[in-house]
């Protein structure tokens, strides 16, 4: 791993030139994550890489975990004055004009500003961010396992479900049945929405009971050995009306040509309008609100983001993984999402959670 982690740091070093700088800073966490496996987060260290040196600047708390562990090349300075040992270290690895996340906070962007010795600083909009995107046969693999183990969990959590459970009843088990499973934590808070909260895409869960002839939209992902899966279904409890198996079917319909769509050098903007042009040409154009899916590695939300308002020029890639989400949401009846895990590969595609099927599960229990 930590020979991936010294790729990364070149890979960063590459477009030093193009960006104009001969240093970066970086302070967001999963980005120090990412170049040199350091997992303190955001406020609990920095990393400076310069045109040949490059620093983790953390604190004791940290010093032994990370002493021998950091990749090739990457000191580590142990410090409680994290911002003025990096501008100490961009002397040293003089740096004249240093790049730094424009999603610094702005009191620390006012002290980078007055205590750089170089001749500028420069924001730069997700450097590190783009290069996550597509991921090395390590994270795939890493992936791979995040999925199989939520694909075991929600699996195992079917056999329990029942009418008359609560909302919160259902994300509790799931949270228990996945870290049977060996899942570490939810890497956001498990939506359950029934029947009428359906519609509403982000609802988390509540005390609702769960009644006959209801749609459940489960949404959930899980942490395993850093990584995360995100995955949704939608499933009935009881038999459903007629509406709402027809919403169902066009959201799958809309979700498998979505998948069949993907191959290396797509557009993402592409694979957004054939989800929405099924989904619109169904009658239900305006209740898909948000877009047809996003990537997904060490954050739950990473870039490409699958949406019709992305520059056409922007492609998938192979290495990249995508979350496939289509849906369709009624105000005062219901909703329906189906979410897999994709990625791109050469010849298409490999769906890492397809062992979750997406034909309707109906509890009748």
């Amino acid at each position: 791993m930590r020979a991936n982690m010294t790729t990364r740091i070149e890979n960063v070093r590459q477009v030093f030139t193009p960006l104009k700088i001969d240093g970066l800073l970086v302070a967001n966490g999963t980005n120090m994550q990412y170049l040199t496996g350091f997992t303190g987060g955001t406020g609990d260290g920095l990393v400076l890489i310069g045109k040949d040196k490059a620093a983790l600047i953390t604190d004791s708390r940290y010093e032994d975990a990370y002493r021998n562990q950091l990749p090739a090349g990457v000191e580590l300075l142990v410090t409680r004055n994290y911002w003025g040992v990096a501008m100490a270290a961009a002397r040293r690895f003089k740096i004249e004009k240093l790049g730094f996340e424009d999603t610094l906070a702005f009191r620390d962007f006012d002290y980078i500003d007055e205590n750089f010795v170089g001749t500028d600083i420069a924001p730069v909009p997700d450097l590190v961010e783009a290069l996550r995107e597509i991921k090395d046969a390590e994270e795939l693999n890493k992936l791979r396992h995040a999925a199989d183990v939520a694909v075991a969990g929600f699996n195992d959590l079917l056999s329990e479900l029942h009418v008359g459970m609560t909302e919160r009843e259902v994300a509790n088990l799931l949270d228990y049945k996945m870290k049977q499973h060996g899942a570490d934590k939810p890497s956001f808070d498990t939506i359950v929405a029934s029947g009428y909260r359906g519609a509403l895409p982000h609802g988390t869960y509540s005390d609702k009971p769960i009644a006959q002839g209801e749609l459940v939209t489960i949404d959930f992902g899980y942490y395993v050995e850093g990584y995360t899966s995100d995955i949704t279904r939608t499933i009935a409890f009881g038999e459903l009306d007629n509406e709402s198996q027809n919403i169902y079917d066009v959201v799958l319909r809309a979700q498998k040509a979505t998948i069949a769509a993907i191959k290396d050098g797509v557009s993402v903007s592409h694979l957004d309008d054939v989800a929405r042009q099924i989904i619109t040409d169904a009658g239900y154009g305006e209740q898909y609100t948000h877009s047809t899916g996003h990537g997904v590695g060490l954050d739950i939300h990473e870039g490409p983001i699958l949406s019709g308002h992305v520059p056409a020029e922007e492609q998938i890639k192979t290495g990249m993984i995508l979350t496939i989400e289509p849906g369709i949401y009624v105000t005062d009846k219901g909703g329906v999402r189906i979410e897999d895990d994709v990625i791109v590969t050469p010849d298409g595609f490999e769906n890492l959670t397809e062992g979750i099927t997406t034909d309707l599960i109906v509890i009748d229990r």
